[in-house]
This record gives structure tokens, sequence and C-alpha cells, in this order.
């Protein structure tokens, strides 16, 4: 991995691993959770410095906050944007290692 600029990890937060996500890394696709000021350029940068792969293409969206119950108590998610990254061909992120 290269050197990277601490404003990288300001703007990826975590890998998203479920279900969908990780069926989309069949498809050289993997999905983080990003900051909501991020843009699809920082978003860019940020995983091709932090991971030193090539990014084909970002695709972004802004799950909004949702109002859930748990044991009788309600509470309200916050809104989370998410980032589909698309790795260019021969390059691979293994999101199950950490950083």
């Amino acid at each position: 991995m290269s050197t990277s600029d601490p404003r990288h990890y300001d703007v990826i937060l975590s890998p998203v691993i479920t279900e969908k996500a990780t069926t989309a890394s069949e498809h050289n696709k993997v999905v983080f959770k990003v900051a909501r000021h991020a843009t699809k350029p920082q978003i860019k940068e940020a995983v091709e410095k932090l991971f030193d792969v090539k990014v084909k293409n970002v695709n972004t969206v802004i799950r909004k906050g949702k109002v859930k119950a748990f044991k009788g108590t309600i509470g309200t998610q916050s809104p989370v944007k998410r980032a589909v990254v698309t790795l260019e061909e021969g390059h691979r992120i293994d999101v199950t290692t950490g950083l």
C-alpha cells in the first residue's frame, strides 16, 4: 500500500459487508460507507491512494434515515451515504482484511 493522506480516512468510513455488496464484488465492485460531504472525485482519489488500485467508476447513493423501534423504544437512524466503486479489470480489494 502506498503512503496516504490522513484526510482519505475521513472520506472512506468503512466497507459495507452485506449479501448484496458481496454479490457485487464478483463483478469487480466494492461498496463503502462514505462521508456525507464527499464528492465522487474525492472518493475515487481516496480509494486509489488507500488500496493502491485503479478506479473505473464511482456511483453514490444516500439512504434516508428510518424510524426504528427496539424493545419499545423508538429511535431514528441517521442518513448514510454509500459509494459503489467499480474497479479496473485486474484490480481487487479484499474488504475482509483491515487497513
